[in-house]
Order: structure tokens, then sequence, then C-alpha cells
């Protein structure tokens, strides 16, 4: 049985970042794909390691973890980032745009 891109994506940021808490979202269902397909990806992660960085710094983090699914299939990447503060703070999370195409 084939590894999925969304486990790809939860053991690598699981691994690389010991999230407090992570969400893998396929949102490919929601643009002009096949179905059953693994492109588009909304990641919602809290990390201690994301403490004293700036939004630049956490999505380079995600970005450099991931830098072989998004050279391969993985076509779009949302992130929300949060420090754990941040989270307890936070109401909802940002919906993702319907897709133009």
């Amino acid at each position: 049985m084939s590894v999925t891109y969304k486990q790809r994506i939860t053991e690598k940021l699981t691994a690389a970042l010991s999230p407090l808490h992570l969400e893998v979202i396929n949102e490919s269902h929601m643009h002009n794909v096949p179905p059953n397909s693994e492109t588009h990806f909304k990641v919602v992660i809290v990390s201690a390691a994301f403490e004293g960085q700036r939004l630049l710094g956490r999505h380079r983090a995600v970005n450099t973890c991931l830098a072989a699914e998004l050279a391969g299939g993985v076509h779009a990447l949302t992130m929300h980032t949060y420090t754990q503060d941040e989270w307890a703070a936070l109401d909802t999370v940002p919906s993702s745009p319907k897709c133009h195409g």
C-alpha cells in the first residue's frame, strides 16, 4: 500500500516540528483536478518551534520540511502557523478561498 501525500506531510511535520496541534486537509476537491487527487493542501500547525519566529520563518520551516512533496505532486500548500498562545486566542482558522480555475 502506498503512502499518500497527506500521510507523508503529517509524518514529516510531526517529526520536524513536534506540533501541539496539526491538521492536514486535502483541498484538492475544491480545484479543477481529477477526483481523488492530492494536489492542494491546507496545513494548520501549532508548534513551540514557532516561538519568536516571524511568519516568514515559520513558512520557511514548513517549506523546508516538505521540499520533496512541493517539488513533486503537491501543487499548492496553504499554511496557518501558530504558537500555542496564538492558537489559544484564535476563534477560527481562516477559510480557504474558492478556486478561480
